[in-house]
């Protein structure tokens, strides 16, 4: 085989692999991190999932990630633990900003939200600057 088609191939394979990254395993929840002061995702950014204990208002953590490359950060919850209540994603916002030579306002970003249909999927996006933060609920 020629090394010309063996790098087409290996392009479509990479391309499938990413795909199949982005695709996430049914997950009814999803983020993503858009640094708006430069215009690229926020790669590399650690966040927490945390669901309130209804009897005691404690957060239970959930799960753990760090966003990829586009600023995403897939299978964040299964369709069977997502159950109405309120959660948090917590964003390490500050430790992202270190990591790029720069200071920040925020040490963290928490987004609290409440689910009361589970059954639907939801998509909680994170849009920062050094000194700014918005979200809005997506689908």
């Amino acid at each position: 085989m020629s090394t010309r088609r063996l790098q087409h191939i290996k392009g479509h394979l990479l391309v499938e692999d990413k795909s199949a990254e982005m695709a996430a395993p049914n997950s009814p929840l999803t983020t993503h991190v858009l640094n708006t002061g430069i215009g690229v995702p926020g790669a590399r950014v650690a966040l927490s999932l945390h669901r309130m204990d209804s009897s005691t208002s404690l957060w239970n953590l959930l799960t753990t990630g760090t966003t990829n490359d586009d600023g995403r950060c897939p299978g964040l919850i299964s369709r069977e633990q997502f159950t109405p209540a309120v959660y948090k994603l917590r964003f390490e916002t500050g430790k992202y900003w270190e990591s790029l030579g720069e200071t920040s306002f925020y040490p963290y970003v928490e987004i609290v939200f409440t689910i009361t249909d589970h059954s639907q999927n939801f998509h909680i996006p994170l849009l920062c600057s050094r000194f700014s933060y918005s979200t809005y609920r997506g689908s």
